[in-house]
């Protein structure tokens, strides 16, 4: 939790936001997102993304294993 996530969804959609919540259905709440574009970048701040319209996601931040 609170860190970056790089988000490909369904539609050819991309976003950029801090992840805040995730439930069993990988269900994500997202703050600060950023909608990527190729016309560029829209701020969306706080967003509710369903598992299911997830594609692929990548951390951006370094994640520490203990």
């Amino acid at each position: 939790m609170d860190k970056r996530l790089d988000i490909k969804l369904n539609g050819k959609r991309h976003i950029v936001g801090l992840l805040r919540g995730y439930d069993n259905f990988m269900n994500l709440v997202l703050e600060n997102t950023v909608e990527v574009t190729s016309k560029g970048n829209k701020e969306i701040g706080t967003v509710i993304i369903r598992g299911n319209s997830v594609v692929m996601w990548e951390c951006l931040d370094k994640v520490h294993i203990k």
